[in-house]
């Protein structure tokens, strides 16, 4: 089984073309505000109003926390509807990460449900229920590592992860449990998509 795949946070994506579709989802206004902000003028990102699972997608992120607990916010979501999800994550996080996955890095595993088939796991907070300070940074580092996930690693059978999942529903990335502002969230999450996929020289 395809499981437990990781990238590299340091390997470089620079010029890479975003061939997915980012989903930025919000059950909430002011955060749906704050995804069309940054999704209007940039190629690839969308917008849906609503919960992740309304959507047929190939992979959805989980906002964890390091040692992939899905025991509240849309982690909770997910593992009561993906029940094989969270013993695929805490698994992955011990044999890939010695039992923690730090914030700034993310792994795929399937969910074992037809739709969406895979989760990216990607920490915004280390200890389950973190509040995250006005001038956290994580949202941005959790957003990097799902696109260089996506841009750079490769499943277990050889084939690019871009090449299997060309669809990721993105919920808020600490806005929930973590308390982050939904226009630094958005902020963070453009900086993120913007540092992984324009081209150079739009930089």
């Amino acid at each position: 089984m395809l499981s437990g795949v990781t990238a590299d946070s340091e390997r470089s994506t620079t010029g890479a073309e975003p061939e997915l579709r980012l989903v930025l989802c919000a059950v909430d206004e002011p955060l749906a505000a704050a995804w069309h902000e940054i999704a209007d003028h940039r190629e690839g990102l969308a917008v849906h109003r609503g919960s992740v699972l309304d959507l047929r997608i190939d992979a959805a992120v989980s906002p964890a926390n390091s040692y992939g607990w899905m025991r509240g916010g849309i982690d909770a979501v997910y593992a009561a509807a993906f029940p094989e999800v969270e013993g695929q994550v805490r698994s992955a996080v011990l044999a890939y990460h010695g039992g923690e996955l730090p914030v700034g890095e993310a792994l795929l595993v399937p969910t074992g449900v037809p739709n969406p088939i895979w989760l990216i796991s990607s920490p915004t907070m280390r200890q389950p229920g973190e509040q995250l300070p006005a001038d956290t940074v994580h949202p941005y580092l959790a957003a990097r590592a799902v696109l260089r996930l996506w841009a750079s690693a490769i499943l277990e059978n050889g084939t690019p992860v871009r090449h299997v999942v060309h669809s990721i529903a993105m919920p808020g990335m600490g806005t929930g449990i973590g308390g982050v502002a939904p226009e630094l969230c958005a902020r963070q999450v453009a900086a993120a998509w913007d540092e992984v996929f324009a081209p150079v020289d739009q930089r």
